[in-house]
């Protein structure tokens, strides 16, 4: 894989980190049109279940985001819900797979 960008690295960086802290089953970050970032990590209540995707779209949403750069996910493979979540924001935005290492393994263009 070539050499990330900056903001992007800062992406894999910020959903090493979310995951590390919580011990959650994998960890995601996105980065607004407006260059903010946020994180999410897999929920899973008896009451709520949520991919660590949905979980940092759902921040970005509720900061009042609206559309979406770029995305990362730290763990398992990414699921259709998980990409629906990101397509809703942005629907040109890459997702990034990466290893528990930070090392890509993929890069999933989520246009739909």
């Amino acid at each position: 894989m070539p050499e990330l960008d900056p903001e992007d690295a800062k992406l894999v960086t910020l959903a090493r980190s979310a995951l590390a802290r919580t011990g959650a089953l994998e960890g995601a970050a996105v980065r607004d049109t407006d260059g903010r970032t946020y994180t999410g990590v897999t929920v899973a209540l008896p009451s709520l279940a949520l991919t660590a995707l949905q979980a940092a779209v759902a921040a970005a949403v509720a900061s009042g985001a609206t559309g979406l750069e770029a995305a990362v996910l730290v763990g398992s493979a990414v699921d259709d819900t998980s990409l629906a979540a990101v397509r809703e924001l942005g629907p040109s935005a890459p997702v990034l797979l990466v290893d528990q290492r930070g090392d890509v393994s993929d890069v999933l263009r989520v246009a739909g």
